[in-house]
């Protein structure tokens, strides 16, 4: 399916998001989880219990487009992943929520939160600054890579996933970063594949490494969370983070890099419990 004309209704090019629910409604918006690239929801599987356990409310966990259990489609855009989050809220019936994104996610998060200030309550990204990110070249790099892994079939799962890591070491140098590729290895009846959109994504790297266009800033409170060891959030991006989103509060965790919630899991809880809105 190819994008819809122009002035064809937009419903037509949302997908309907796999998500996972959390917790149950208290008095504050839900929390909604949005993952980044090569990611999925069980990447925040773990925090969204840890939210739960402590007291934060209904903890939504989403895959986005072409990631995880959530369908495919050629057009990987931040107003088309911030249109699938729209359209799950309403078929959830919440109409204001607090939303969390790393990295792509926080890039989708800010979208949402600038189309739709209404819907979003409060906005937390995760190392990510409203700004065009890493060169597009290092990420094309990955997927010329993910796409080159050849398995043969009938291989046991573990035998699989140490081949494609061989296979991947000489372009992905960083061990964490090959496993974290490597979760998004499936089995596919007796054949192993990739379980993200790599030609969506290829196409529109350019689309996820930079950022939409805005004129009218979110009105709401705003939380820029980054990892001290993270390029991601740097004062160079300050002017326009408050341009957009005047009631930036920006902090670093110390010694976390680029994945701020796998490195310091205690530091990143408590600091997202803290910006809640008091229940």
């Amino acid at each position: 399916p190819l994008a819809p004309p122009p002035g064809a209704p937009l419903a037509r090019s949302a997908v309907p998001l796999a998500h996972a629910e959390l917790g149950s409604r208290g008095d504050r918006p839900p929390l909604v989880l949005l993952h980044g690239l090569f990611g999925s929801r069980g990447n925040f599987q773990t925090v969204a219990k840890a939210l739960v356990r402590r007291g934060s409310g209904k903890v939504l966990t989403l895959d986005a487009r072409n990631h995880g259990d959530s369908p495919s489609s050629p057009v990987m855009t931040y107003e088309a992943m911030s249109l699938d989050v729209q359209h799950l809220l309403s078929r959830l019936g919440i109409t204001k929520c607090i939303l969390l994104g790393h990295s792509m996610g926080g890039k989708t998060a800010m979208t949402l939160a600038l189309q739709r200030p209404d819907l979003v309550e409060r906005l937390i990204s995760v190392d990510i600054s409203p700004v065009s990110t890493a060169p597009v070249s290092e990420f094309s790099a990955y997927i010329s890579a993910m796409k080159s892994v050849k398995i043969p079939d009938g291989l046991s799962r573990s035998a699989a996933r140490q081949l494609a890591d061989d296979q991947l070491r000489p372009v992905v140098q960083l061990p964490q970063l090959r496993q974290f590729l490597l979760t998004n290895l499936v089995e596919v009846e007796g054949r192993y594949v990739w379980r993200v959109n790599l030609e969506a994504i290829s196409h529109h790297l350019a689309d996820i490494m930079n950022f939409p266009i805005f004129h009218k800033p979110y009105p709401g409170p705003a939380l820029f969370l980054g990892g001290s060891n993270s390029p991601y959030i740097s004062s160079k991006d300050y002017p326009e983070i408050q341009r957009l989103f005047p009631k930036a509060d920006v902090q670093h965790i110390q010694g976390a890099g680029h994945i701020v919630h796998q490195d310091k899991f205690e530091e990143f809880i408590t600091a997202v419990l803290n910006f809640l809105p008091p229940a």
